[in-house]
């Protein structure tokens, strides 16, 4: 069995960066999909970003394009979502994924989940 654990989140001012990490642990999952989504209140969890088991593969939502960046450091079985310029509109709880088939394509779903870590922009 996959557990994924969540770190990173906080609380910051609009403008600032934060880097979330989400570390694997029960097996390796080099070979896995991985990606993160986030959830705001009373809505439904949305695709954040994604990434294929040799990280060569980068899949990002539109409304984080050009601000998150995600990659993986499969030594480590880690992976990590770079956020600059955050925004207060990124609050939210932010949940790592993994997933066995290791080129992730659009609308995957993914079968192992985090706990989630929250993350509160101010303006």
């Amino acid at each position: 069995q996959v557990q994924l654990v969540e770190s990173g989140g906080g609380y910051v001012q609009a403008g600032e960066s934060l880097r979330l990490s989400c570390a694997a642990s029960g097996r390796t999952i080099t070979y896995y999909s991985r990606g993160w989504f986030r959830e705001f209140p009373g809505q439904e969890r949305e695709f954040v970003a994604a990434i294929t088991w040799q990280g060569s593969g980068l899949f990002y939502a539109d409304s984080v394009k050009g601000r998150f960046t995600i990659f993986r450091d499969n030594a480590k079985n880690t992976m990590y979502l770079q956020m600059n310029s955050l925004k207060p509109e990124d609050t939210a709880v932010y949940y790592c994924a993994a997933d066995p088939r290791g080129n992730y394509y659009k609308g995957m779903r993914f079968g192992f989940w985090g706990q989630g870590t929250q993350v509160t922009v101010s303006s």
